[in-house]
């Protein structure tokens, strides 16, 4: 894959995946991207080959039909108030506490800040949201910052997003976003595949009880 056609696909993926994680189901955001996720076609515009797509494909669409309200199970499984399945914050996962604002989000704040990336939020809350994160990605491909990009991704979301979307798959009790949760997983899949420099290793503290 050519490197400008790889930036593209990033830039088209991350922006949708991020959004999708990040914002809320029915806002102004998400209304359209939901839409189409539910239409049967959506996979033929996916730039990365996704090897459950018949399962991806079902899932959204019977989240038609879930009782619950796609809404509600965004706010369980993001938001809270209880306790989070599969918490959408790096450093959850890679501090030894659990925490948010641990020493990983410390970590990639002084990298953007060594980048001159500002935070795409001005809201007091962790930079290393997946979905901040993604839509970073995005932002990084748009802006052909390719070293930058691969420095995100190998360092600071690959090595442990693959765990946070295997326990989101298997704990969110919604179709919708069961489905997500493999749609994010095989597509970062794809943008391993093309990095050039190796995933960094890091031991996962965080354990879904």
């Amino acid at each position: 894959m050519q490197d400008s056609l790889f930036l593209e696909h990033i830039a088209i993926t991350g922006r949708v995946l991020g959004s999708l994680f990040y914002f809320a189901p029915d806002s102004e955001n998400n209304v359209d991207l939901v839409a189409i996720l539910q239409e049967p076609t959506w996979h033929e515009d996916w730039p990365f080959l996704l090897p459950s797509l018949s399962t991806i494909n079902q899932l959204f669409q019977t989240s038609i039909q879930d009782e619950e309200p796609l809404s509600e199970a965004w706010q369980r499984l993001f938001i809270g108030p209880y306790a989070l399945p599969a918490p959408p914050w790096g450093s959850v996962w890679l501090d030894k506490e659990c925490i948010v604002f641990g020493d990983s989000t410390v970590e990639l704040r002084q990298w953007m800040r060594a980048k001159g990336i500002e935070p795409a939020t001005t809201q007091k809350e962790p930079e290393d949201h997946f979905g901040l994160m993604m839509m970073l990605a995005a932002w990084l491909a748009e802006q052909n910052r390719r070293d930058d990009l691969e420095e995100l991704l190998a360092w600071h979301l690959l090595p442990w997003a693959e765990h946070f979307l295997s326990v989101l798959e298997e704990r969110a009790d919604s179709d919708f976003y069961v489905a997500l949760a493999i749609l994010a997983k095989e597509t970062l899949c794809g943008y391993h595949l093309k990095l050039t420099m190796p995933v960094l290793k890091k031991n996962i503290y965080f354990h879904a009880q």
